[in-house]
């Protein structure tokens, strides 16, 4: 073989990879726009039982082919504090029998060698989802053609991987070469090195099966080279969870010890076996007499077996995993940081998965509308007595709903610019900005109320008894106005919606009757001017303050 065979060969490898790489993230991004609701439905079912957690990440990752991205969003999960780190665990576990679907599609495109071999049918669909995306006028359609061709993509990729170890298994030299690397300790760290380069195990197995089908290295070397892929598949996770939280950190570091300690199990029972019998017995010839003369599945069905068996013998010990981690990563936050603005349900991780984001984005407005509610309670509740002992806490609060306006926004943005995003939810995301306006509005009166309360306790005065009473009344007509479009807002319910616009129009009522009863009593002379200015602002607030919260229900209607 000349030179220039040997070049032709690596770059055609170069090429297979490449291809193979966007492929995944083809499958991966139209799979997520295409399941977006039920991959919804599917997590927030997150905190269930431990088994939950497997079939979780199991069916997660087999929906979108990609345990990359289930493992780093559920750091992102853990970092907003949505999940515990056991239940992160187990949804890991099932990430890792998920992934295994791609070895297994791969297997079954390399049958065929007389007749037409399913590599050249199924990388026919390439053409077939490009034609349909190109032509197709609906969304859907495109979706749908974009998961055809990335999935034909696959076995284009394959094909020239194959062809590349085909010319490389010509070379004497490079068979002897292989033949020499037999301890499956290195095996097991160069399988992780290179998927830590490609940060992909679905290539670094699917390389390994065709290195296996052109007999250039044996079953039991790419067995072991798999096994080492799933070590390598965790840089990922490490690389997602480096800024994260201590959860996060701890999240990765389960991913790891969960991988390692499966390889560790397997080589340990590769040596008692081997012992007992003398060599005679491998993992290699165990699988080679369960699916005789298809070397492809039986190391596809090596890798399913093997994190199958990991998950079983992992789990009854995730509790004391997760204490493990937590010893490792000790709790050593920092009491400034800890009280620092924060976001509680979204995590820029989480745009690995669009349509989850898109779900956690609005549980973030729905807790930022809480805040706002719970500040504006706060105002008239230091208004009315005085009594500002709850002062920082407002004033915590007030900080946080700025930086909840900001963060949602940038958050929002990037998240909007994925094409993984659906149409429904690119009408959701054009309203979040209006949205978290409006609520950073309504922490902007609550301020003003605040100032209301410190003028007139620098004056010495205070609301009468009639005063304070219809401000107590305006607080409860919020209450259930906030009520009603939280209701509204969750759940996309038109009837919520139109019960909330009667209470806001009775608080419209209400607070123009405020303003006439405090002119009464000002003619009265039950209530001074000084006192009366402060009193008109905050009815009018209290107007202005429903406004916005029904703003934010009616964004419902564009959705």
């Amino acid at each position: 073989m000349t030179t220039t065979t040997i070049i032709s060969a690596i770059l055609t490898l170069i090429s297979g990879i490449g291809i193979f790489l966007i492929a995944c993230k083809m499958m991966s991004d139209n799979l997520e726009a295409a399941s977006s609701n039920k991959l919804k439905q599917l997590f927030s079912k997150a905190s269930g039982s431990k088994w939950l957690g497997v079939g979780i990440g199991t069916l997660g990752t087999a929906a979108i082919q990609s345990s990359g991205a289930t493992t780093v969003m559920v750091i992102g999960f853990v970092n907003a504090g949505i999940i515990s780190l056991t239940q992160a665990a187990t949804i890991i576990y099932g990430a890792n029998i998920g992934t295994t679907v791609t070895a297994q599609i791969v297997a079954l495109g390399m049958f065929g060698s007389n007749s037409i071999s399913t590599t050249i049918i199924f990388s026919a669909f390439a053409g077939i989802g490009a034609m349909v995306s190109l032509f197709g006028k609906k969304a859907k359609t495109k979706t749908i053609g974009g998961i055809l061709a990335g999935f034909g993509m696959l076995f284009v990729g394959l094909s020239m991987m194959s062809s590349s170890m085909s010319d490389f298994a010509a070379l004497d030299s490079v068979k002897m070469f292989l033949a020499q690397i037999g301890n499956p300790i290195l095996l097991v760290v160069i399988g992780a090195i290179l998927t830590a380069i490609i940060q992909s195990s679905s290539v670094m197995t699917s390389i390994a099966i065709a290195m296996v089908v052109t007999q250039l290295i044996t079953l039991d070397q790419g067995i072991f080279l798999t096994m080492g892929s799933n070590i390598g598949s965790c840089v990922v996770a490490i690389i997602a969870s480096i800024s994260g939280s201590k959860n996060a950190k701890r999240t990765a570091l389960i991913h790891l010890i969960f991988n390692i300690s499966g390889v560790v199990l397997f080589l340990v029972a590769e040596g008692i076996i081997s012992l007992a019998t003398k060599g005679n017995i491998t993992y290699g010839t165990m699988f080679a007499s369960l699916f005789p003369s298809a070397p492809q599945t039986q190391l596809a069905m090596f890798h399913t077996v093997f994190n199958v068996i990991t998950v079983l013998a992992i789990m009854p010990l995730t509790n004391n995993l997760v204490k493990l981690v937590t010893k490792i990563i000790p709790e050593k936050e920092d009491a400034e940081n800890a009280n620092q603005p924060h976001l509680y349900y979204i995590d820029y991780n989480m745009l690995k998965t669009p349509p989850i984001a898109v779900e956690q984005t609005k549980k973030e407005i729905i807790n930022m509308a809480k805040i706002a509610k719970d500040n504006f309670d706060l105002s008239l509740d230091i208004i009315t007595t005085l009594d500002f002992s709850e002062i920082d806490t407002f004033r915590k609060d007030e900080e946080e709903l700025n930086y909840l306006n900001q963060s949602i926004v940038d958050f929002t943005t990037k998240l909007s610019n994925l094409r993984q995003i659906n149409s429904e939810d690119h009408r959701y995301l054009a309203t979040t900005y209006r949205t978290v306006r409006d609520l950073e509005r309504i922490g902007d009166y609550a301020e003003n109320i605040i100032e209301y309360a410190e003028s007139l306790r620098d004056l010495g005065m205070r609301f009468s008894n009639e005063a304070i009473h219809e401000i107590q009344v305006s607080k409860n007509l919020i209450s259930r106005l906030y009520g009603l479009i939280i209701k509204a807002y969750s759940d996309k319910d038109k009837e919520a919606l139109d019960a909330a616009n009667i209470v806001e129009d009775s608080i419209d009522d209400f607070t123009k009757g405020m303003e006439e009863k405090h002119i009464c009593r000002l003619s009265d002379g039950l209530c001074s001017a000084a006192v009366g200015a402060q009193y008109l602002s905050l009815s009018s607030n209290v107007e202005r303050i429903a406004d916005h919260f029904i703003n934010v229900a009616k964004t419902i209607k564009e959705i």
